[in-house]
């Protein structure tokens, strides 16, 4: 049985990748939607036509976690592809923000990622894709977003090595480093802060981020970057010191920019 494992799949993103490869992708036998919300996953199932299993659960709980890697093994299922969507942002000033926010972060963006994607490789095969929602924010330090940028960057770095590891088998990884996206994301990350009116003027739809994704995987290529702005961005960001470009955003931040 060839499966789709899609996380954070309740909304945005994830909800949107389920969508478009229901309605493009013919040799998969199920989809696995993966997250807490399950009235939203048994909404998400009743629109696809594929058959589909949704697992309500939190993927930083190593006992459901590992509950789900052995539902892989029971029903003897091959990873065609693995999308790791879940995931969240609080932005503000780090120290004043809630310590166990910060540290879920963590334990989400990245050892929950990485946790998922050590599991299901196994059961991985020759032509298998895994993508990695990663962000623009992995290009550089983001003041009032510090552990969420840290976070990102953690998934680009490790997604490209990964890549890198895996090419071989035949397996390939995409790191996905949208901007901001239209979607719920900013209804938790502004709960205590917002953001630079500048980042809402370069936001992008997530049928457009998912679109980008599935063809760069298709591609096999290591990053997939959606629109100019966000290109621009990490073309500046490689080009420019950091140091000189923080000290912009600084000035914009103060300019209400």
């Amino acid at each position: 049985m060839n499966i789709v494992v899609i996380t954070g799949a309740s909304s945005g993103i994830g909800r949107e990748f389920a969508l478009q490869m229901d309605r493009h992708f013919s040799s998969i036998d199920e989809f696995w939607l993966v997250a807490r919300d399950r009235d939203r996953l048994k909404e998400l199932a009743g629109l696809l036509r594929h058959s589909a299993r949704i697992f309500s659960m939190d993927i930083t709980d190593e006992k459901r976690i590992s509950d789900f890697e052995d539902a892989v093994f029971r029903h003897k299922a091959v990873v065609r592809m693995l999308i790791n969507c879940a995931g969240y942002g609080i932005m503000g000033d780090f120290s004043q923000q809630d310590r166990k926010l910060e540290l879920g972060m963590v334990r989400l963006n990245c050892e929950a990622l990485t946790g998922m994607t050590h599991r299901l490789i196994p059961f991985m095969r020759k032509g298998s894709r895994i993508l990695q929602m990663a962000s623009s924010a992995a290009f550089l330090p983001q003041p009032d977003f510090a552990v969420y940028a840290a976070t990102k960057s953690y998934v680009l770095s490790f997604s490209r090595a990964l890549g890198e590891e895996l090419r071989d088998a035949g397996i390939y990884v995409t790191a996905v480093c949208p901007g901001p996206v239209d979607t719920p994301f900013f209804d938790i990350a502004e709960a205590s802060a917002s953001t630079l009116a500048l980042k809402k003027y370069t936001m992008v739809s997530p049928e457009r981020v998912v679109t980008l994704a599935l063809k760069d995987s298709y591609y096999r290529r290591p990053l997939s970057v959606c629109g100019l702005p966000m290109k621009s961005f990490r073309a500046l960001s490689r080009a420019v010191p950091h140091c000189l470009l923080l000290r912009a955003m600084r000035q914009m931040k103060q300019k209400g920019m």
